[in-house]
């Protein structure tokens, strides 16, 4: 899989995180797709299924938690990157234990991001040198 043919979902109910995510990742050779909720992102589905979602944790109406128990439910394998500026120790083990590539905590570092990026679809190029998040 080469990045331009990579797609990405970035879901965070704040339109500004979802618009400097789409740029960073865009000008990182990625394909992105925002969705201003989990419901938006659970209906695209049909329509067509990211290599892996960027998902905030707290949101109204379905937290990226339970979003990430609905992709489950529904037969849906795709990587989870869970972010957060609400880091806690129990959610953290929660989201991990079911299934997340990673947890990071906003501010989010450029270099870990692409690195979860890369982790999630098996691509290379994305990341720049390691760091932790």
């Amino acid at each position: 899989m080469t990045q331009s043919s990579t797609r990405v979902a970035v879901v965070d109910d704040d339109t500004s995180v979802c618009r400097a995510l789409a740029r960073l990742l865009r000008a990182h050779g990625l394909a992105v797709d925002t969705y201003g909720s989990a419901r938006s992102f659970l209906d695209s589905l049909g329509r067509s299924v990211p290599a892996c979602v960027v998902m905030d944790l707290q949101m109204p109406e379905m937290t990226g938690l339970e979003l990430q128990q609905q992709l489950t439910a529904g037969g849906f394998h795709i990587p989870v990157i869970v972010i957060t500026a609400h880091d806690a120790a129990d959610t953290r083990q929660r989201c991990l234990t079911q299934g997340a590539v990673a947890y990071l905590v906003k501010p989010l570092r450029e270099e870990t991001l692409l690195q979860s990026i890369t982790a999630a679809t098996g691509i290379s190029g994305t990341a720049g040198p390691e760091a932790r998040g």
